[in-house]
C-alpha cells in the first residue's frame, strides 16, 4: 500500500495513497504504517483524504496501528471523506480519534498547543 511519510513540528503525517483500506489492503496497511512509524517518536498523523472506502478490516487495521503507537503516540486522523466519516460515526471510533479536517489544523493545532 503505498503512504507516504513527512515530519511537521512534533507530528508525523502518513497520507495514504489508496481509494479503499479493506480486507484486501489491511495487513499491508498495517504492515506499512509500522515500518514508517518505527524510528519516530511524534505523534502521527493519518491524512485519510484520498479513502473513499474502508470496512470493518480497514477500521480494526487503523485501531491495531494505533494500539501499536502505544499511549504515548496518539494517533489522530484527518481529511475524512463522507463515506469514511459516517463508518467512524456509525461505529463511534470518532469518540476513540481525535478527527481534524486536514493535516494543516492537526499541524496548527499542534503549534499552538507547543507555543
Amino acid at each position: 500500500m503505498n503512504i507516504t511519510s513527512e515530519t511537521t513540528g512534533d507530528l508525523q503525517i502518513l497520507t495514504v495513497h489508496a481509494p479503499r483500506i479493506d480486507a484486501v489492503a489491511a495487513i499491508q496497511f498495517k504492515d506499512t504504517v509500522r515500518e514508517l512509524t518505527a524510528d519516530q517518536e511524534t505523534a502521527v498523523v493519518l491524512d485519510l483524504n484520498q479513502v473513499d472506502f474502508i470496512d470493518s478490516s480497514g477500521l480494526g487495521a487503523i485501531v491495531a496501528s494505533m494500539k501499536h503507537l502505544g499511549k504515548d503516540r496518539p494517533l489522530h486522523l484527518a481529511g475524512l471523506t463522507p463515506i469514511v466519516a459516517k463508518v467512524f460515526a456509525l461505529t463511534r471510533m470518532e469518540r476513540v480519534f481525535r478527527i481534524f479536517s486536514s493535516p494543516m489544523e492537526a499541524v496548527q493545532i499542534d503549534q499552538v498547543k507547543s507555543a
